[in-house]
């Protein structure tokens, strides 16, 4: 392990230290290439991602968030990836996270421990400022090896093809109109966004600087950047537009699709109404797009919309024949160094739970065992009084055993008690009480987290 000072000797004639934003250009030059598509290809839209993050201001990242492992004789990059502070909430409780982001070695240097040096650091730094999970979108299995559990619900989308937009009706007037969002609309965004967040169990949570960087910070042909817009109507078809709800796409469009990443209304606005307004502009900026010659990549041609808004969104109801099934969620890696604390941290939700289910009014223990240590829920007459280490659990004495890290499933909602006992032969609930317990305090509930970049 490292203590997290900086610049560090790995030996080997490599160097482990933070970037500077002097190293934007070779930095940038470095993840267009190692998260290109293909060997010998650029990714150019990660390219100004790097040079932005390096260069422009951010509301929470700094440059020397970033990690680079170098050889001291050439300056050649190795290595490097970055951390990116943010705040999420589960069930409206606030806290600081980690995003893990840009991974990437150089193939002449793999397979020599150099992300997990990185990685150490990355989870010094973020252990400082007192986040309570790291997070990361990845591939498949990699990540498991620095203690992260893939437990939480990423992305799921509907699609809507081009030719299933609906038209409007002749001689009817457009009752919803979409503009490009301004500086004056981001309380208006921001409040759309805290209603919709409700829906989700864990969400991220943008201030006013983060939507005001979400608005004009990035540069164009940034890979994370995302176009505002208002969605604006009247009640009746009379009276004044106001708006009604916002939604974040892509600039561009990729492989024939215009993506969305966000969409939130106001309360009491109806989905209904405001859906076929709402598709006919998407289609619009997509055929648009494609006139331009605005594409990412694939074919100038503008084929459909992706609603990339997780696997639960009330957009997918109201177009129940147009928004047909994409792609199920995959999954972020999540890494929780101290459930304790995080415990304690969401002890509201917890109690709420807890009043809500048959157990309400609960006095007693809950030990969940996790086979090298565990955790013991003290409860009394429904509040939760402690939560303490449990380091040498024994089984017989569980509520519930859970192999190492699956809990992190439970208590994310990504998954129930009964999928996970039936995934998991050593997984399970012991006696009648503990599993009334357990379903009450977790139950499944969907995520959508649309994280800071």
């Amino acid at each position: 392990m490292t203590d997290g000072a900086l610049p560090l000797d790995l030996g080997g004639g490599l160097v482990l230290r933070s970037a500077t934003p002097d190293d934007a250009e070779k930095l940038a030059t470095f993840n267009a290439a190692v998260h290109a598509d293909a060997p010998g290809e650029r990714d150019e839209g990660i390219a100004v991602w790097t040079r932005d993050l390096l260069r422009r201001p951010h509301p929470t990242f700094r440059p020397e968030l970033f990690t680079l492992v170098e050889e001291a004789a050439t300056g050649r990059i190795a290595s490097s990836l970055n951390l990116i502070p943010q705040t999420w909430a589960y069930d409206g409780v606030a806290f600081g996270v980690g995003r893990i982001e840009l991974v990437g070695t150089d193939p002449d240097f793999r397979r020599r421990g150099l992300v997990r040096r990185q990685m150490e650091v990355a989870h010094r730094w973020s252990a400082e400022r007192g986040d309570l999970l790291q997070g990361i979108t990845g591939i498949p299995w990699y990540y498991r090896q620095f203690g992260y559990e893939m437990g939480l619900e990423l992305d799921g989308h509907r699609r809507v093809a081009a030719v299933d937009v609906p038209d409007l009706a002749a001689g009817r007037d457009e009752p919803y109109g979409l503009r490009p969002a301004t500086a004056e609309d981001v309380p208006f965004m921001a409040a759309a966004d805290a209603h919709g967040r409700a829906r989700s169990l864990v969400s991220c949570v943008r201030d006013g600087p983060l939507w005001r960087y979400e608005l004009d910070g990035r540069s164009g042909g940034n890979a994370v950047r995302r176009a505002l817009a208002v969605i604006e109507g009247s009640a009746g078809g009379d009276g004044p537009a106001r708006p009604v709800a916002f939604v974040a796409h892509a600039p561009a469009l990729y492989r024939g699709a215009l993506l969305v990443s966000a969409c939130e209304a106001v309360p009491g606005a109806s989905w209904l109404a405001i859906a076929p307004g709402l598709l006919r502009a998407l289609r619009g900026l997509g055929e648009g797009y494609a006139a331009a010659g605005a594409v990412v990549a694939g074919a100038s041609r503008f084929e459909r919309i992706v609603l990339d808004l997780g696997s639960d969104h009330p957009l997918y109801r109201a177009l129940p024949d147009r928004a047909r099934e994409g792609s199920p969620p995959y999954a972020w890696y999540v890494r929780v160094p101290d459930l304790p604390a995080f415990l304690r941290r969401v002890t509201p939700t917890l109690e709420a739970r807890l009043a809500a289910s048959p157990a309400a009014g609960h006095t007693g223990e809950l030990k969940l065992n996790f086979y090298r240590d565990g955790v013991v829920l003290s409860f009394a007459d429904g509040r939760l009084t402690d939560v303490a280490v449990w380091p040498e659990p024994e089984r017989a004495e569980a509520g519930g055993s859970f192999p190492p890290l699956t809990f992190l499933h439970l208590l994310l909602g990504h998954r129930s008690l009964a999928e996970l006992e039936h995934a998991f032969a050593d997984c399970h609930a012991r006696g009648e009480a503990a599993r009334v317990l357990l379903d009450g305090l977790f139950p499944k509930r969907p995520s959508f987290v649309w994280p800071v970049s």
